[in-house]
């Protein structure tokens, strides 16, 4: 039994030794042609898209529209707030709990959607005109959350 361990027929090759003269196929240029970009040492091409020198496709195409920041607001209307206890605190937390807002950090804006019955006292970014009437109506007080 031969327990020499052997790589497979044909599977070495040696290594092709560039710029050994014309009798080895790669002499003089080496396989690269004749001047140029690519014939030269170092990178093939400057970056992704260069187009050699030619203005790239992503400078020729016109720019369209713009970004800005997304302003996410939980929307909260009066007639909701009624489920709260009399001159208690409503804020992101309380509205949280309750169900009336879905995610915490976003933004809160309250509505002036129905009637409000209850003296509240109201944290929120953002109030509508008619909501923040109706709040101080009723003798309730506002708090603009900054930020």
């Amino acid at each position: 039994m031969d327990l020499t361990l052997k790589p497979q027929e044909g599977s070495l090759q040696r290594k092709t030794r560039r710029g050994c003269g014309h009798g080895s196929g790669l002499g003089k240029t080496c396989g690269k042609g004749n001047k140029g970009q690519r014939a030269r040492k170092g990178q093939k091409r400057p970056y992704v898209g260069f187009e050699g020198g030619q203005m790239p496709l992503y400078r020729r195409v016109p720019k369209r529209g713009f970004t800005h920041e997304s302003l996410a607001y939980e929307l909260v209307n009066i007639d909701v707030l009624n489920q709260f206890d009399e001159a208690s605190l409503v804020n992101e937390e309380s509205l949280l709990q309750k169900g009336f807002v879905k995610k915490a950090g976003n933004k809160i804006k309250i509505l002036g959607r129905g009637e409000l019955t209850k003296k509240l006292t109201i944290e929120a970014h953002l109030f509508s005109a008619s909501a923040k009437e109706k709040i101080e109506k009723i003798g309730g007080t506002v708090k603009i959350i900054e930020g």
